[in-house]
């Protein structure tokens, strides 16, 4: 099992979070498999960036980013040399922490 740090986000994961996962699975499915309601409005198909994280710790270890996903990530709010779209990121074996912005792009959202 690999251990994610989900670090404090003022709506989504106030307090923070530690998971354990099993490798393979999209950092996306893995916070939505334990009530970390990331949001993902093209659901989970690579076609927005809704989903953006960064992760701090454990970043090399995953899969490199395809060419479809780095280009949305240009688009991406807050973009940093460690963003990956958590819905293609798929855990590795090595433990990561992951930072979810405090902004996305979605201009329009259902729940508000």
């Amino acid at each position: 099992m690999t251990q994610l740090t989900f670090l404090p986000h003022e709506e989504i994961c106030p307090h923070g979070a530690v998971i354990e996962v099993e490798p393979g699975t999209s950092i996306l499915e893995a916070a939505l498999n334990h009530g970390i309601e990331i949001e993902h409005i093209c659901e989970k198909s690579c076609a927005c960036t809704t989903c953006h994280v960064v992760v701090r710790q454990g970043f090399d270890s995953l899969a490199p980013a395809t060419e479809q996903e780095e280009d949305l990530l240009d688009k991406a709010w807050g973009l940093e040399s460690q963003s990956r779209l958590s819905c293609q990121a798929q855990v590795a074996d090595e433990d990561l922490t992951i930072a979810i912005p405090k902004y996305t792009i979605n201009l329009v959202r259902e729940s508000h």
